[in-house]
């Protein structure tokens, strides 16, 4: 991951709506939720859930999946774990992980 693309991750993240949504979708995964799902679990009205997942998405943090009339969203678990993999890789003295606690 590039530095660009770490604080576009980043700053999507920075808002509470979007890190409440993104982690909903997080404890989803793989299935992912639909809208109403969301917006139900978290009590956001339907269009600002859809003016965040779609900053979700830019930000490749989300995914969405189209069948007929329905959506699914699902977390990107391959740009979070990259997101992990930049923030802790000039950890530890280059060990690129953080020792336990």
């Amino acid at each position: 991951m590039k530095e660009k693309e770490a604080l576009l991750s980043l700053a999507a993240l920075a808002q509470q709506a979007r890190l409440r949504i993104f982690r909903a979708l997080v404890g989803a995964a793989p299935g992912g939720l639909t809208p109403s799902a969301l917006s139900a679990m978290l009590d956001v009205p339907a269009s600002t859930l859809s003016f965040h997942l779609k900053e979700l998405i830019h930000a490749g943090l989300a995914e969405v999946e189209r069948d007929g009339r329905n959506l699914t969203y699902r977390a990107s678990v391959r740009r979070m774990d990259a997101l992990l993999a930049y923030l802790s890789d000039h950890c530890c003295q280059g060990a690129g992980r953080l020792s336990s606690v």
